[in-house]
């Protein structure tokens, strides 16, 4: 056991995660968390997106000795499984390798199993109810319900996008030199469900993530292990067909019988879950330093919260105690060293998954159903399948975790030009593979 203690604010996935592998490393956790204990409280409805669970997120899962306890909880995708305007439906893979593949997870439940693993861990204080009023930065300490203090060797904040941990490094801008940016998007989402069938039969496949594209808005539709599908309806607030303008039971049910004809059938609790479910913001924060006088750091969506169009929201928040794990073992015992090393790493990584969240809003909002980026995938699959070291840009970023996300984005998109100006200008003969991956470099 190590003398240091540390303080984790926010028992989310991140924080919880991160407790786990520092407590395996010895050192005094203190975990606390501003919300009721989830696994005693029911959680309220409408928020709850299923996540994409992937290699990344597995990596870090595996770190800690849970990846196959999670693969239990988890239900493998092996594609996209796109639904028209008229009703037809059409599977697009995210790989052309047969073992690779993306995992839908229950976010309460993937929560709920880090928190039984954490509650194992004599080093590691749990804490509910403990909403964090003041942080003391230079001293690392910090004050919950404004009125009991927790003085700690190092503090890191995991509390999510609203952290409070930033917050406080905002109020030393000058000393920190900080810089902060918020960008919404001008959609939210809304949550609604397909229930599973009076057998417990799934209504649509299993294994796939559905989407809905229709060009300004699109819905998408997880599995669950007991049947039903989390569906997020992503939408403008603005405009004929905005949240703004669907604000009565007869415009949401002609809307929906006219741009989503195959869905109401499986869902029929939709009006009542449109008009009781609130709509969510999506946005994208970004700030550097991530550190504050080598005794606070934060990481998870409280340094780099992002859209979820890539999946990766998660997946780069256990990434991030992946990499802290590794920087942990070149320098540990200076914690500024570590924490300095850390955000220097991480935060060109989490600035280029950003940008790829939000470019892979637009793809799956306006693009999968295009021919030309079909053709598009198909010939990703022919090359995937042929050449073991050829990797696609969604499965450089999905599936390749070994390469950061800079380097993915970085490849991915000159990989993506090159093959769209082929597939545009395709006159329909049989493909020479090896000169495309020629010249792709």
């Amino acid at each position: 056991m190590k003398n240091d203690h540390v303080l984790i604010i926010g028992a989310g996935l991140c924080g919880t995660l991160l407790a786990i592998r520092m407590a395996q490393r010895g050192y005094h956790i203190t975990l606390c968390e501003k919300r009721p204990d989830m696994r005693r409280t029911d959680l309220a409805a409408g928020r709850s997106i299923n996540l994409a669970l992937s290699n990344r997120g597995l990596k870090a899962l595996k770190l800690v000795d849970l990846e196959n306890i999670v693969r239990d909880e988890c239900i493998p995708m092996h594609g996209r499984m796109i639904h028209t305007l008229t009703g037809e439906q059409f599977l697009s893979k995210y790989s052309g390798r047969p073992n690779e593949y993306i995992n839908s997870v229950s976010r309460s439940g993937l929560n709920i199993a880090l928190l039984n693993a954490a509650e194992t861990y004599d080093n590691i204080d749990l804490r509910f109810d403990m909403n964090c009023s003041h942080v003391d930065l230079k001293n690392a300490r910090a004050t919950f319900n404004r009125s009991i203090d927790i003085q700690a060797d190092v503090i890191i904040g995991t509390d999510g996008a609203g952290s409070v941990v930033r917050r406080g490094m905002m109020s030393h801008t000058t000393e920190l030199l900080f810089n902060y940016s918020q960008d919404f998007l001008r959609h939210g989402y809304k949550e609604l469900t397909i229930p599973p069938a009076a057998n417990k039969a799934y209504r649509i496949e299993k294994n796939a993530l559905h989407i809905w594209p229709r060009g300004n808005f699109m819905i998408i539709a997880l599995p669950n292990l007991d049947g039903s599908f989390t569906v997020t309806m992503f939408h403008p607030y603005g405009g004929d067909y905005g949240f703004d303008a669907l604000d009565t039971r007869e415009k949401v049910k002609q809307f929906f019988e006219e741009q989503f004809p195959d869905l109401p059938p499986h869902a029929p609790t939709l009006l009542d879950d449109y008009f009781t479910n609130p709509v969510g913001t999506l946005g994208t924060i970004r700030c550097y330093p991530w550190q504050a006088f080598g005794k606070a750091l934060i990481m998870g969506d409280a340094a780099h919260a992002i859209v979820p169009f890539y999946g990766q929201g998660m997946n780069a928040s256990f990434e991030d105690v992946t990499v802290f794990d590794g920087i942990l073992d070149k320098h540990e015992g200076d914690w500024k060293r570590v924490f300095t090393e850390f955000q220097d790493t991480r935060q060109p990584d989490a600035n280029a998954i950003a940008e790829l969240a939000v470019d892979n809003f637009h793809e799956m909002r306006d693009h999968v159903a295009n021919p030309v980026f079909l053709k598009k995938r198909q010939l990703e699959m022919q090359l995937e399948q042929t050449f073991p070291d050829y990797y696609s840009k969604y499965s450089l970023v999905t599936f390749n975790e070994n390469l950061s996300y800079a380097e993915a984005r970085n490849k991915g998109r000159r990989q993506d030009e090159i093959l769209m100006n082929l597939c545009e200008n395709h006159d329909g003969k049989e493909w020479d593979l090896k000169r495309i991956v020629e010249l792709m470099g």
